[in-house]
């Protein structure tokens, strides 16, 4: 089986890449050190900085790991590239919700960026699913838990 693709826009990937490097550099040496400090107070048995440090020690590990892993398969979607005729990763899109009569903007981004704060949703998710591959001034309907969605595409841009 082969693995999915990771869609990054070039911004996500740098933004990973940015990440492994402090973890690598930065946090691998703080947490190093932590558990000398540690080590230095004698009984391990008792000492909750050593378990706190060896936690930490893994978790960075762990996330060093996940990181390597998408960026192994990732795939750089090249904004300047992308077609503006149908929305795609790397766009940003601007919708009409017909139930709440207002406007909204999407990034579309891989699912390794996805963050709904920031009006980043996944290629993967129930409305960027639907948005994908569609024109300007199509309405595309949205299974929610909620009950059907409609979006109405108003504007595809490039994601800059």
């Amino acid at each position: 089986m082969e693995e999915k693709k990771n869609l990054l826009t070039y911004a996500g990937l740098k933004q990973l890449e940015e990440e492994l490097h402090d973890l690598k550099v930065v946090k691998r040496k703080e947490v190093a050190q932590k558990i000398k400090e540690a080590r230095e107070q004698g009984d391990l048995s008792e000492n909750a900085e050593y378990d706190a440090a060896k936690d930490e020690q893994r978790d960075i590990e762990a996330r060093i790991e996940e990181i390597e892993k998408i960026l192994k398969n990732a795939e750089v979607v090249v904004e300047d590239e992308v077609d503006l005729k149908t929305i795609s990763v790397g766009c940003k899109v601007k919708v009409h919700d017909m139930e709440y009569d207002e406007d909204i903007e999407f990034k579309i981004v891989g699912s390794t960026e996805a963050n709904s704060l920031e009006g980043k949703i996944s290629n993967e998710s129930p409305v960027g699913k639907a948005l994908i591959g569609a024109k300007e001034g199509q309405t595309v309907s949205v299974e929610m838990p909620t009950g059907v969605m409609e979006y109405k595409v108003l504007q595809i841009q490039r994601n800059v």
